[in-house]
């Protein structure tokens, strides 16, 4: 089940998400942080799905995701309120399905993640706005 932590910055989000992990059937997989807010809005995909070589200007070589990183463990989503409408909806279906495709290929990979996002962002006011969708924070 997804987990949601909201506070300000500076609060312990990331702290708290990995005492969530510590505890959770899943501790003895990786813990994986993203910072959503940290990278530009068109490599988030390619960030957390991966991307094959010469998917995008730049790619030289494939790249694994960050969901397949955490794969049997957690894949920790800061600043999650960050995350572009397009990033969304491939994060719901990974959410409701556990499957994905990396940038630039046709072949679907599965994961089995746990989910625990941040955000210091109003979420109630960016789904009310049109720019968060909130199956992304309730799976």
């Amino acid at each position: 089940m997804p987990v949601l932590i909201t506070g300000p910055n500076g609060s312990g989000k990331e702290r708290i998400a990995a005492i969530v992990h510590a505890n959770s059937a899943v501790r003895t997989g990786p813990f994986v942080a993203v910072n959503c807010g940290a990278l530009p809005a068109e490599l988030i995909e390619a960030e957390l799905f991966g991307a094959e070589a010469g998917a995008f200007t730049g790619a030289t070589r494939a790249r694994v995701g960050r969901f397949e990183s955490a794969n049997g463990g957690t894949l920790f989503l800061d600043e999650i309120g960050n995350l572009p409408v397009p990033g969304q909806v491939k994060l719901l279906r990974v959410l409701e399905t556990g499957q994905f495709e990396p940038l630039g290929s046709s072949r679907t990979r599965s994961t089995r993640v746990r989910v625990i996002s941040a955000t210091n962002a109003e979420l109630s006011q960016l789904i009310r706005h049109g720019s968060f969708r909130e199956a992304c924070i309730t799976g």
